[in-house]
């Protein structure tokens, strides 16, 4: 039987990710200050499971879907309350009307590329209808970033298959992290970006609540990246984004990339922080929307400390949520924490989301891409001697004679 490309995809998909030896920033000893759950991973926050579908294919396809569902399968339509918050609006999230206007969250939340967010869609409502929940899951909240510098983005690769099968892949524990998902062919502060997740355990004396952040990391300029405090852009300004092969790429941002063999170009670099973030946090703290919406809002402030400036073609868009039970009933009760007590979990929102940035760098390899496209992986060794420079980490031990 002759297999057609769009099946051979969908076969991909199916294939189990297998993680690479690339270290997580707990691994290097970053540091980011706050203790981590038992596995660093928005899945800390008991309920919620991520699910990705990956398409990596010949030269053209680096793409993706990833799912997260705040209370699993088997309760993806329970809603929980949620709040949205964008820092620049240069992307796209849909349902995020009605969230705003309920406070409610009902669903996964999808991330795909910008050019899928209508396959996506359609993918989170067929796979409703299979299990007769249209009207819950109605309004489906997709959010997307822009990987068309690696990946064929004009080819509609992402079909409602690929969503649905994310859907499907959804598990609670250890989350993929990297070129996986949505997160595939995106690109971040100038290194490969992607997936990436932390968390963050609160004392029991602060309520031992957890907070859990996923990211997909698309944005930022690479002379403004920083890492607690240590400008690491400055340290690494090579290992630039570059074409192989003899034709020079076409299309937007990528027309000028300079050869990688060469080091030259035929005109101006593309302009810094082009590009986007999706980042959803996850609380089992009982908050109520407007809170959540306090917890989106401070968001920002991790990017800013990552090298962000909210650029003008950079979309920033964030939702968070809380796992509290809401309720089915006509008077629901509800819990609802003191304002006073928020602060520790605003801080672990700038804490998990400085990390999870990171994260998503360090397990992304070095990708070739569409039209002979390189970017290239954060180097694990530079970033770790760009810390000790600045005094973030001890001096490496002296070799023993």
């Amino acid at each position: 039987m002759e297999l057609r490309p769009s099946v051979l995809l969908g076969l991909l998909c199916l294939l189990p990710i297998t993680s690479t030896a690339r270290p997580r920033s707990s691994d290097l000893g970053i540091p980011f200050d706050g203790q981590p759950g038992a596995l660093n991973a928005i899945t800390d926050v008991t309920g919620v499971e991520v699910g990705h579908t990956t398409l990596n294919s010949g030269a053209q396809v680096r793409t993706g879907v990833t799912a997260v569902l705040p209370r699993g399968r088997d309760a993806v339509a329970q809603p929980v309350f949620a709040a949205t918050f964008d820092l620049n609006g240069s992307g796209e999230m849909t349902g995020v009307h009605w969230v705003k206007e309920s406070g409610l969250l009902s669903g996964p939340v999808m991330i795909s590329d910008t050019h899928a967010v209508g396959a996506v869609h359609e993918g989170v409502i067929a796979w409703a209808q299979k299990r007769d929940l249209t009207w819950e899951l109605g309004l489906p909240v997709v959010a997307e970033t822009w990987d068309g510098f690696l990946h064929d983005i004009d080819g509609f690769h992402v079909r409602p298959l690929h969503a649905m099968q994310a859907l499907d892949a959804a598990r609670p524990g250890p989350v993929a992290e990297g070129s996986v998902g949505g997160g595939t062919g995106m690109v971040c502060h100038g290194f490969k970006g992607g997936i990436g997740t932390s968390s963050r355990k609160l004392p029991a004396e602060q309520g031992g609540y957890t907070v859990g952040v996923l990211v997909q990391c698309n944005y930022g300029s690479r002379r403004l990246f920083s890492v607690a405090g240590a400008p690491v852009g400055e340290e690494i300004p090579d290992l630039r984004s570059c074409y192989s092969g003899d034709i020079p790429p076409k299309g937007p941002y990528r027309a000028h990339l300079p050869q990688c063999s060469r080091r030259s170009s035929s005109g101006p670099p593309p302009p810094e922080g082009l590009g986007s973030i999706i980042v959803v946090v996850a609380t089992d703290a009982p908050l109520l929307p407007h809170q959540l919406d306090r917890v989106a809002r401070r968001v920002p402030l991790a990017l800013g400390k990552m090298g962000s400036l909210g650029e003008n073609a950079s979309g920033d868009i964030f939702l968070a949520f809380s796992t509290q039970p809401v309720g089915s009933t006509e008077v629901t009760p509800v819990s609802m924490l003191d304002n006073e007590r928020m602060t520790p979990l605003f801080e672990s929102t700038v804490q998990a989301t400085q990390e999870a940035i990171l994260n998503s760098m360090l397990a992304s390899d070095t990708m070739n891409g569409f039209q002979g496209v390189r970017v290239h992986g954060l180097p694990p060794e530079r970033l770790v001697k760009a810390l000790r420079k600045s005094g973030r980490l001890p001096p490496a031990p002296k070799p023993t004679k």
